[in-house]
């Protein structure tokens, strides 16, 4: 018999996924130029000329052993080292290759970190907004996701509710700053509050509760925005990275688990992602990938389209009466729907081949997630459409 959980899921696929198909044959019918496609966040700017040249040099090389072969169940201990450097250089803490997990894109890292620092019963919180994917990540290491409702005036995190929900089970918080699909970015203010309530919790409870920091969009903050190191503020944090924004590299599936040193039992969490692997079958990232992204540990792509695509929006947008939080990072925005049924808007929308996705499944009904990862001149001629929208609700 084939396994009933998954089969149930079939009926659950993700909305982000059938809009971007859809999105893929409607461009088919009448050309890619044609549709405003805002649905599937795949990065629009081109890799580092750099990354391309140590790949080419690395395909070539004439140790293919080292490039083509299994690494460490950990990584590449090089790559390790390399990653360890570039975080201690630019956050002040004691990084080693120690703290390093290497893994396939923060979704490992995610599945890696959650299961080291649960077990069956275990209750995770997180807040809306939020990806859908965090349900399946943490109901599958055997957790219970909770969600804290969403304080929709700022998107920051609403203590009011948290700390009402908050419970002896909770093992871990799960937070997504710069946040998709919000594209807020969690204040000073806010880390430093949510670190003192934990710090306070686990004196209280008696055990360590861990921030599961999912950081993907670290690098995309834009001008003037306050974006803290949240391992800085918080010694129990598990950050989870990937390289697929800042390098625009989503295909490879690379990133990393950084255990703060700070953390209590640092120097096991490491080690046991490594036997977590072997559970779940993921057995390291390509080795030539990790050798790759090693060094350009500390550039990035052009992220400034992404400011100039998201203060295009923002700007038409509010003019034409929709109500945004204005974001502070990612390529994410966040709009509340122009009526009642997000999910009925974003279906009227696909009359001017606008394809938006209903927030529903982010938890937040009545609002819905833009994508504003394609060209500017898109953007801008994508405009019309969205007067045309916003006229039909007047």
């Amino acid at each position: 018999m084939i396994a009933e959980e998954f089969k149930q899921m079939l009926g659950q696929k993700s909305v982000i996924r059938q809009l971007a198909e859809y999105g893929s044959e409607r461009a088919k019918e009448i050309g890619y130029e044609n549709v405003f496609d805002y649905s599937l966040g795949n990065p629009s700017v081109p890799v580092p000329q750099a990354f391309t040249d140590h790949l080419v040099a690395l395909a070539t090389s004439k140790d293919p052993g080292a490039v083509h072969g299994y690494s460490p169940s950990l990584g590449i201990t090089s790559v390790r080292e390399k990653v360890a450097a570039s975080l201690k250089k630019r956050f002040a803490l004691d990084y080693t290759k120690e703290d390093i997990f290497m893994t396939s894109g923060a979704a490992g890292a995610l599945a890696h970190a959650l299961r080291a620092v649960t077990q069956e019963g275990d209750e995770v919180i997180t807040f809306a907004p939020f990806f859908p994917e965090y349900t399946p990540y943490v109901t599958g290491a055997g957790a219970v996701l909770k969600v804290v409702p969403a304080d929709t005036e700022t998107f920051q995190i609403n203590f009011e509710a948290f700390e009402q929900m908050f419970s002896p089970k909770v093992m871990a918080v799960l937070i997504n700053t710069p946040n998709n699909p919000s594209g807020i970015v969690y204040s000073s203010q806010t880390i430093q509050r949510l670190a003192a309530f934990l710090e306070q919790k686990q004196k209280e409870y008696g055990h360590e509760i861990y921030i599961i920091s999912d950081e993907p969009y670290r690098e995309i903050v834009f001008e003037g925005v306050d974006a803290p190191c949240v391992a800085s503020h918080y010694p129990n944090t598990l950050t989870c990275y990937s390289f697929s924004k800042s390098l625009s590299l989503p295909g490879e599936r690379i990133g990393y688990v950084a255990v703060n040193p700070q953390c209590k039992d640092a120097a096991l969490i490491v080690d046991m992602c490594g036997q977590i692997s072997r559970g779940i079958g993921h057995n390291c990232p390509p080795s030539i990938i990790q050798l790759a992204v090693a060094e350009v540990l500390d550039q990035t792509s052009d992220l400034s389209v992404y400011e100039t695509n998201m203060n295009i929006l923002y700007d038409e947008m509010t003019r034409l009466g929709f109500s945004i939080v204005k974001p502070g990072g990612t390529f994410y925005m966040f709009p509340k729907a122009l009526a009642e049924d997000a999910t009925a808007f974003c279906k009227h929308a696909l009359k001017y081949d606008l394809i938006l996705v209903p927030a529903e499944s982010f938890g937040c009904p009545g609002y819905f997630r833009m994508a504003y990862c394609i060209p500017t001149e898109k953007v801008e001629r994508s405009l019309e459409a969205f007067r045309k929208l916003a006229a039909d609700y007047k």
